[in-house]
Formats: C-alpha cells, structure tokens, sequence
C-alpha cells in the first residue's frame, strides 16, 4: 500500500468555489483587458482561506500562495504584464498574502516590486513576500540581496531563504545577523528535487530555521517520509512548491472528467485536488502553485477554503486516478 503520510483533518461538506477557470473565461473573453481584470475583483468567490500557525512564532499564513517562476518574468507592455494584477487581485481577495520569487526567475522580482507599487495600497500591505539567494560567497550573498529588496521595493523581507542550499553555511550567517537587526523576518533553505534529501534534511538537523520550502505532490511523496515528519518535530514551516508535480501531473490529469469524490471535499477543478493533497498534510504550512493568469490564481485559491481530507481519503482514491 502506498504511504500517504500522517492523517490530517477529517472531510467537512465542501466548499462551492464559484468562479472556475471555465467561467471566468466565458466572463472575460469579450472584455479588453482593464475591464477583465475589474471583472475579477467582482466576480471572484467569497472564500475564507485557512490559514496555519509559522511554527517559530505563532504567526498565521494563508494556506495558497502564488509562486512567480516563469509567469512574472515579463516585461512591461506586454500582454503577460498587463494580466498580472488581476493575479494579485485573485490573490488578495481570495485572503491569500504569500508572493515567491527569486532571482533566478528571470525580471520576476522586479515584475513583482513594480505591480505592488503600482497598486492600491492595500494590496502592497498584504503581501507576505519571499525571495532567496543563489551565489556563492558572503559579499556576493549580500549584493544579491539588496538586489532584492530593491528590486522588490521594500525595506524589510517578510522570508529570505537559501535558494537550492548554494553556499547555505555562508548565507545563514549574514541571514542570522540580518534577522537579529531586523531586515528579515523568517529565514529557511530551499530545494525542488529529492536527490537532495540528504543534505536538505542535515541541514534540517543542525541549524535553526523557520522555513522549509520544498516540492510535494501527489506523484511526488518522497517528502513525507523523512523531511516533512523531521520539519514537524523541528518546528519549521513548509511551503511547498511544485504541488502539480512539475505542471506534468496537471496536464495528464486535465483530460480526463473530474471524479465524484472531488465534489465531496469542495474540489471543482484537478488543480484543487492536488492542492487538497499537499494541504491535506499537517506538516505543510503554504503551497505556492505559480500561474500568470487571475482565473487560474482564483481557482488555486479556493483550494484553500474548507478542511482537509485525512489519509485514509487518498489511500481510498488516488489509486482510482492512476497514482
């Protein structure tokens, strides 16, 4: 029998998520692009997102983030750009705050500072943002961080973390001092592939951080074996990243029709199943799917709203999907 981890929280009746990538396209495609994303802000679903304790300090996170690889690396003008707001505006109104980028997205960073500057002031004191560092050496850490707070506009970083655990002795060092002076608020370590799971989980062991970010995915549980149970214990949030196995898992899944048992925990979309999975595992703190477009943002969001099928649930139906 395949491991599906602890149990989390029992199913409740689920959620209606109102507005679906399907609707929101039958409600946008013949507006110009101004008047899409206002449809949004009035179309979007009134959710209550649930949010999770940060273990350090009791701090409570919206459980659906947005993740900024790829879809935020565009330039001005251009037709990508200008549909980026309405993901923040899904973000926001759905009670989501958690914007991750990193230098290595590309103008990702930049794309995101100048979106939150632009906007309304409410919707720049929401976000939770967090970015990483990926060099090597201290002066060359710190270059690049204050690249970052420049690029992100803003003069205190919610999280910083050890994008990949480059360098991650030297940069923990500058992070801690940074912490202490309060530049930064949470400092962690990153990875995306399970070869690293033995570096990522000593370094679990031997330093004192709030944060591990982490891919999980319903195809991808190598995670809860060791790193999630070991991040519990230590009392370090999980944000997940690739929660759609990479966008490979989510694009088998499309063509095929949504299963009844979907319905029974709120789930609308594949997206929000497999965001109900990662969710489902008390040890993860946030996922953060990455989408350039605000029906997409809408629907991950909703994701977040209700409980949280147990173990037994995905034991009973993952198999019946193939997985």
């Amino acid at each position: 029998m395949k491991n599906f981890g602890p149990p989390a929280f029992s199913p409740v009746p689920f959620f209606d998520a109102r507005l679906n990538r399907a609707r929101f396209l039958q409600l946008v495609a013949v507006l110009p692009m101004t008047s899409a994303m206002t449809a949004v802000a009035q179309h979007l679903p009134a959710i209550t997102m649930n949010t999770r304790p940060i273990p350090s300090t009791q701090e409570a996170l919206p459980v659906v983030g947005c993740g900024t690889w790829i879809g935020f690396d565009q330039r001005p003008g251009s037709d990508e750009y200008q549909r980026l707001p309405g993901v923040l505006d899904a973000l926001f109104a759905a009670g989501g705050t958690v914007i991750d980028s990193s230098p290595m997205y590309g103008r990702s960073e930049e794309t995101t500072g100048e979106l939150l500057a632009a906007a309304a002031k409410p919707r720049g004191t929401k976000a939770f943002l967090a970015t990483k560092v990926w060099t090597s050496g201290r002066e060359a850490g710190i270059a690049q961080m204050e690249q970052s707070f420049a690029r992100l506009r803003t003069q205190r970083m919610d999280l910083m973390q050890v994008h990949n655990l480059m360098d991650w002795k030297t940069h923990l060092a500058t992070l801690r001092n940074w912490k202490e002076k309060g530049r930064v608020r949470y400092l962690g370590i990153t990875h995306y592939t399970a070869s690293a799971y033995r570096e990522v989980e000593a370094v679990l062991r031997a330093e004192k951080l709030d944060f591990l970010q982490i891919n999980y995915s319903l195809d991808a549980r190598e995670a809860e074996e060791r790193l999630l149970p070991l991040a519990a214990e230590r009392g370090v949030a999980v944000i997940v990243n690739m929660p759609f196995g990479g966008g490979g898992l989510l694009r088998r899944l499309r063509g095929k029709p949504l299963p009844a048992w979907a319905g029974e925990i709120g789930c609308s979309s594949w997206a929000q199943v497999l965001l109900k999975f990662v969710l489902s595992h008390p040890a993860v703190t946030c996922t953060i799917p990455g989408t350039s477009r605000a029906e997409h943002m809408a629907d991950n969001a909703a994701a977040g709203a209700g409980a949280f099928p147990d173990a037994a649930f995905w034991r009973r139906n993952a198999e019946s999907i193939g997985l």
